[in-house]
């Protein structure tokens, strides 16, 4: 197998072609089990980067044929608040993309799809999806659409009117890849793409991300950002590390003050029992009077 270019550079740097949209494309028909036209790019406050940003994560934002938005970001360094970053980023859309004075009809549906290369909350799956149900408190049923709305709307779910997220946690996939959402999970996670994959968009990146296609210019620009996400993470690791060990010397620590203070108790105790003074046990002990005194 070959290696290609990684997918947070390309979406940097080939996807927001018109010509490479078929690789995105690819990649929201096989995640959305639908098909998926790109009309065009789009500019939002939500997927501006800043200095921090430039290895660590990249965005990309996309109207489809439907005039749904769908907000792409690859994230390479863990954020413990992830999850809130997720619901701010969809309801920025949300309030972006509507004109002020048009009713609430005319509110966009949001698909956010995240890419992580780092452990985001606890599960057992590599691919998750969250969307927004109305489940009856006593009967434990779903507030359905009405006929009117069904029909207005143009959907069956209100579930459908509502942000939906995706979360691919692509460093959790370690299986052979079976299925075309598991041949992009491999690719993503490794570079690599399957010799007989058959998912919408991988053929494209067997055509269009392959390294050899780039510039001496491009390959250098390429390696040291590969170079910095080996720092980052590697930081990153160092951090945990550090943490770790402050925290055990920390709880030796504790645990000998502790260790200590109770033996000081006891002994003090017993010399209470054996009838010595106040100045006397805080003599021998280091203990106060107000602690000798509720022993």
């Amino acid at each position: 197998m070959e290696s290609y270019i990684r997918f947070d550079w390309a979406m940097k740097r080939l996807l927001r072609n018109k010509a490479n949209y078929a690789v995105l494309e690819g990649l929201l028909t096989t995640l959305l089990e639908e098909k998926v036209t790109i009309q065009k790019l789009l500019e939002s406050e939500s997927n501006q980067e800043d200095e921090f940003d430039k290895y660590n994560r990249v965005d990309m934002l996309a109207e489809n044929s439907k005039g749904e938005l769908v907000l792409i970001e690859v994230q390479n360094n863990n954020e413990y608040a992830y999850f809130q970053r997720m619901l701010f980023g969809a309801s920025k859309l949300v309030t972006e993309y509507i004109n002020r004075g048009q009713g609430y009809d005319k509110v966009r549906k949001v698909y956010s799809v995240n890419i992580v290369y780092f452990s985001l909350g606890h599960g057992k799956d590599f691919v998750y999806h969250g969307k927004t149900e109305f489940v009856g408190i006593h009967e434990g049923d779903i507030l359905e659409l009405s006929p009117f709305q069904k029909q207005t709307f143009k959907v069956d779910r209100v579930s459908q009117l509502y942000p939906e997220y995706y979360i691919l946690k692509v460093n959790d996939f370690n299986r052979v890849a079976k299925t075309p959402l598991e041949e992009w999970i491999y690719y993503l996670n490794t570079g690599n793409v399957p010799e007989h994959a058959t998912a919408p968009g991988l053929d494209k990146v067997k055509e269009q991300l392959k390294l050899d296609r780039m510039s001496r210019e491009e390959l250098n620009a390429y390696y040291k950002h590969l170079d910095n996400i080996v720092i980052l993470r590697d930081n990153i690791m160092t951090e945990r590390a550090e943490g770790r060990a402050e925290g055990r010397a920390e709880g030796r620590a504790e645990g000998r003050a502790e260790g200590r203070a109770e033996t000081q108790t006891a002994i003090a105790r017993n010399l209470k029992s054996l009838g010595l003074s106040t100045e006397q046990i805080q003599a021998a002990t280091g203990l106060s009077a107000k602690e000798i005194e509720q022993l």
